[in-house]
């Protein structure tokens, strides 16, 4: 889906869409029932899963209350009525577990926010995360190699924008994206007796 096509807010992060095509491919939503969206913004992923996958069961994760109005807007506006909205700053307690868990913002607490998602993921389930900060791609990288998970898979994602320059045209080129993907392996995220 096209950026321009959701409802945007003054300062609301939205994973944009090349970077958000590549996380909804790598959640391999196609096999979950329920998924999690953490630091939602503008809800993008949660709608474009929603849209992709309509029985899917959502949550959308989000503290700032500008931005969670503007998920609602936008679910709204979309007709995706069944994404659910919580108010929160997570690691947040919730009831059930997920299939896939996509990261989009830790709010300063990464470490806290992958074994959060552990915890919170069925065997087998998938956790994507994106960054626009080597030093959290490095630290989340370090810390899921350390957890043992399968399938961990990183990817720097850089695009340019076709920029009308005088009589030419180039390739504006965005921020990198940092993407990290990894399955939730035998063991991993239990809760210890000790």
């Amino acid at each position: 889906m096209k950026d321009e096509l959701f409802l945007r807010g003054h300062r609301i992060p939205m994973t944009k869409e090349v970077v958000r095509a590549l996380v909804l491919e790598r959640l391999e939503l196609a096999k979950a029932r329920c998924f999690i969206d953490v630091g939602a913004g503008t809800g993008s992923v949660s709608i474009e899963a929603a849209l992709r996958y309509p029985t899917l069961d959502i949550l959308a994760i989000e503290r700032k209350e500008e931005a969670l109005a503007l998920i609602a807007e936008n679910i709204r506006y979309f007709g995706c009525h069944l994404v659910r909205i919580q108010s929160g700053e997570a690691p947040v307690p919730l009831d059930n577990n997920a299939d896939a868990i996509f990261v989009g913002g830790t709010g300063g607490h990464l470490t806290e926010m992958i074994d959060w998602s552990l915890a919170h993921l069925n065997q087998g389930g998938r956790l994507v995360m994106t960054f626009i900060l080597l030093e959290n791609f490095t630290q989340a990288l370090s810390h899921l190699q350390a957890c043992q998970v399968t399938a961990l898979d990183g990817r720097e994602i850089q695009v340019g924008e076709l920029t009308a320059l005088g009589q030419g045209h180039y390739f504006k080129p965005n921020n990198p994206t940092y993407l990290i993907s990894c399955q939730k392996g035998s063991g991993q995220g239990e809760q210890s007796d000790d």
